[in-house]
């Protein structure tokens, strides 16, 4: 039986760019990266050498903390290119496509064997879909969360459509849930749009959620809060909708298929529209098939509020089925400040008119509009904010790393994207997310 969530703080941020309902295949890729920033505090060891010959699903290096979490290549092909950063950290692992994929065949796998479903995730590297709260980070197999919470509602900025991008995916998805639900002494908790035609309607073994609101409602993080939230010695996992259908691709029919259907949005895009193409495969094939207004962009690998700017010839992250293509924002707005902004957005009356029209789409680009200052209280933070989380004071907290009063205000079920609208709206213009992120990093040193 599905329970209703409605959340009454939050932003609904309308954008110029939506993609279209219309679903193109993406020109193959020449070369796919693998990169491990995108796995948070993993340090990778290699177990193949530049030029060596892989198949899609062959392991590519594996987690030095827990040598049994292996990453895998999303295609076949040659590796081509193993580059480094400073102190010769692994920055991106360059994979030359095949015309046509060929697979590593790993078998089916028993779907109601915990020990079988776990092992088959970690050596065909789906492990890495599944996080956990506390710390946003990839799940620490050898503990058993007390649920496991999917949502399959985006709300953020021009973001994909679930009932369109797991259309026909039902067999994929249930085999998923089948597998993941021996993983966990609890349920299986599913946010779906209230009203919405879900794919989930029609899966067994899940207690969905018909949640409505505005942004950040369709975060993962929201409905933590509202269902269960994630106390002192807790452990919940997260994982993305679309993520479902490649673990059941896997434990169904024992293949690793990378497949994505990523929407291609944003003001600076000529023809925004959903594309399918791989983990990993280079954004260019599908931003110039589509087309550019203008040539001064920035290219966003996930959302606008929570993603990752890569360059133009840059690879598509890990988590990603957005990547949106907004103005960059460089140019000086000669006394900018002296004009009535009727084509900004504010949570507050007395700095815009976006509360004139409420359904009026922007164009915005990356300019912040003013400049980096100390925090300002002004109480807009908890009107877009619907944890049961005092935003400002956790904020504080963390910069000046304070442990305990991390602890004590619930910094064990938030993420960086729970602050991505109050950073959006900030006057002092602060670094939420990062802010966020370090700190949990601390935690995780110091506690986890």
């Amino acid at each position: 039986m599905s329970k209703d969530i409605r959340i009454k703080k939050g932003l609904n941020i309308r954008l110029k760019g939506a993609a279209t309902t219309e679903i193109s295949g993406a020109p193959r890729s020449r070369t796919f990266n693998v990169r491990p920033a995108d796995f948070h505090l993993i340090t990778p060891k290699m177990v193949i050498k530049e030029g060596a010959k892989i198949k899609a699903g062959d392991d590519i290096f594996y987690n030095k903390a827990n040598e049994a979490m292996r990453f895998v290549s999303p295609v076949s092909g040659t590796l081509q290119e193993i580059r480094r950063g400073a102190k010769r950290v692994i920055t991106d692992i360059i994979i030359e496509a095949d015309k046509e994929d060929s697979y590593r065949d790993f078998g089916k796998t028993d779907l109601s064997d915990a020990a079988a479903v776990k092992a088959r995730l970690l050596e065909a590297g789906c492990w890495p879909f599944i996080k956990q709260r506390p710390y946003d980070v990839i799940a620490n197999p050898e503990v058993t969360p007390k649920a496991i919470f999917i949502s399959a509602y985006n709300t953020a900025p021009m973001s994909a459509d679930y009932d369109l991008i797991l259309a026909d995916k039902g067999e994929q998805i249930q085999a998923a849930i089948d597998g993941l639900k021996t993983l966990t002494d609890g349920p299986i908790h599913v946010g779906v749009p209230k009203g919405g035609n879900s794919v989930f309607n029609n899966i067994n073994g899940i207690e969905t959620h018909n949640v409505s609101g505005p942004h950040p409602a369709g975060n993962v993080g929201t409905l933590i809060g509202r269902v269960d939230p994630v106390n002192k010695g807790e452990t919940v996992w997260t994982i993305h909708a679309e993520d479902l259908v490649i673990i059941g691709e896997l434990l169904a029919n024992g293949h690793y298929k990378a497949d994505r259907i990523i929407a291609l949005a944003g003001s600076s895009v000529k023809t925004p529209k959903y594309y399918k193409t791989k983990i990993g495969a280079e954004v260019s094939t599908f931003v110039y098939d589509s087309g550019l207004n203008e040539e001064n962009v920035r290219v966003i690998s996930g959302d606008v509020l929570s993603g990752k700017q890569i360059s133009p010839e840059g690879h598509l992250s890990f988590y990603a089925n957005v990547v949106s293509v907004i103005p960059e924002g460089d140019d000086y707005e000669f006394f900018g400040w002296n004009k009535p902004i009727f084509n900004k957005i504010s949570t507050s009356r007395a700095l815009t008119f976006s509360w004139l029209n409420p359904k009026k789409e922007y164009e915005l680009n990356t300019n912040t509009n003013g400049e980096h200052r100390a925090f300002v209280v002004t109480g807009s933070y908890e009107e877009v904010f619907p944890l049961d989380i005092y935003p400002l004071q956790l904020l504080k907290s963390c910069m000046v790393k304070d442990l305990d009063a991390m602890e004590a205000m619930g910094m064990y079920e938030v993420a960086p994207e729970d602050f991505a609208v109050t950073e959006f709206i900030c006057v002092s213009k602060q670094p939420h997310q990062k802010i966020i992120r370090e700190a949990l990093d601390l935690m995780y040193k110091e506690i986890g």
